[in-house]
């Protein structure tokens, strides 16, 4: 299973939602599982109740519980807080329900809800599973169904999305040849960059999860919508100061992506 794909989420604003309840929408320092997945099912076309299924139409009947992410915490990001108000203006009667089924006063009928993002993050992604669950997931998400988004329908993503379609170690790469898009450049005396990695599976045995994340979809009904505790473990790792992609990142991505591309 060590093959795989290698994405790059970066964009204006994203905002990967964790323990979101209406009032207040939250992210997470990172994306979730559920949100990567979620993204996968759209690209496919497949609908919140389909989402989840395993693909029948596959050798091997594979599903999302094969797959294994590796994050690169390229870029953190600056958290951003937006809000919103809902109800506002409208007649009695016509706004926000209560929860026992009636109306919410006149008083009370604009509610303010808060919505948290990340901007100017960049997180780099290997994704390893089944072959072809992961060569459909790259078509897919080459020509999607429906539009890729970070977490939230607003939070477009920058290209490239797709790094690597079929890479022998994708996490290796991670650690050795694609490209950071660092905050800030290095020293000009650094040979190495401390970047911090989180992992689905612990890197040493007896490693302690460093958090629980509330991340595994077990159901995306609207109505039944539901996650369980998936553990997570954060290291920091010294990559190589020449991996930094520079100012304009785009160069040397697209350099990176052609290197090894056949010409036409």
């Amino acid at each position: 299973m060590s093959r795989g794909l290698v994405l790059r989420l970066a964009g204006l604003l994203q905002s990967w939602g964790e323990t979101a309840a209406f009032p207040h929408r939250d992210t997470a320092a990172f994306p979730t599982r559920s949100a990567l997945i979620g993204m996968f099912a759209a690209a496919q076309g497949r609908t919140r109740e389909q989402a989840l299924d395993p693909y029948t139409n596959l050798p091997g009947t594979p599903s999302h519980h094969d797959l294994v992410f590796t994050l690169r915490l390229d870029r953190p990001g600056t958290p951003h807080r937006d809000f919103q108000t809902v109800g506002g203006g409208r007649p009695h009667g016509t706004g926000l329900r209560t929860a026992a089924g009636g109306y919410r006063s006149k008083d009370k009928s604009t509610l303010v809800t808060y919505r948290d993002y990340l901007a100017g993050a960049v997180f780099t992604v290997a994704v390893q599973g089944p072959a072809p669950l992961l060569q459909h997931i790259a078509d897919t998400l080459a020509e999607p169904h429906f539009a890729p988004y970070l977490g939230r329908r607003n939070c477009l993503p920058d290209e490239p999305l797709i790094i690597h379609t079929d890479i022998p170690d994708p996490v290796a790469a991670l650690r050795t040849a694609v490209p950071l898009s660092l905050p800030h450049p290095p020293d000009p005396d650094a040979t190495h960059i401390p970047v911090t990695f989180i992992h689905e599976h612990p890197q040493d045995p007896g490693d302690t999860p460093h958090r629980e994340s509330p991340s595994q979809p077990s159901d995306f009904t609207p109505r039944n919508r539901t996650h369980l505790l998936r553990p997570l473990w954060q290291t920091t790792e010294n990559l190589p100061a020449a991996l930094y992609a520079g100012p304009r990142p785009i160069n040397a991505l697209t350099e990176y992506i052609l290197k090894d591309s056949p010409c036409p």
